[in-house]
């Protein structure tokens, strides 16, 4: 059996990447170098590893993964993030699981804040 303990996202800059999350997370990671980032929150681990320097080189261009962020506004989440300037994809909406929006990092991982329907 295996057991999630780290969400990696390849980045162009960590160093940008770090202070985008640290404002979005609403803390600072408790590892940052130029290459390398580590945020702990209460949902799990999420580094930012620089594209440039991660091992392997991936194949693929960054920015395909999605994080997903259980809120309990959707709304005010949406407002908020759109405040700060991140790029909104889908404003609020209900989907079949609940309301949900959808933003995009300095990186283009998405960024989904959602509220389950019956929570």
């Amino acid at each position: 059996m295996l057991d999630l303990g780290l969400t990696i996202l390849l980045v162009d800059s960590p160093e940008a990447s770090a202070a985008f999350y640290a404002a979005l997370l609403g803390r600072e990671p408790v590892e940052a170098s130029p290459t390398f980032a580590l945020f702990v929150t209460p949902g799990g681990r999420i580094a930012l590893w620089s594209r440039h320097t991660v091992e392997p080189v991936p194949g693929a261009a960054a920015g395909g993964a999605e994080l997903a962020f259980m809120v309990e506004d959707v709304d005010a989440t949406h407002a908020a993030w759109a405040a700060r300037g991140i790029r909104i994809l889908m404003p609020p909406k209900d989907l079949d699981f609940g309301r949900s929006a959808l933003a995009l990092d300095p990186d283009g991982h998405r960024l989904r804040a959602y509220r389950l329907s019956g929570k």
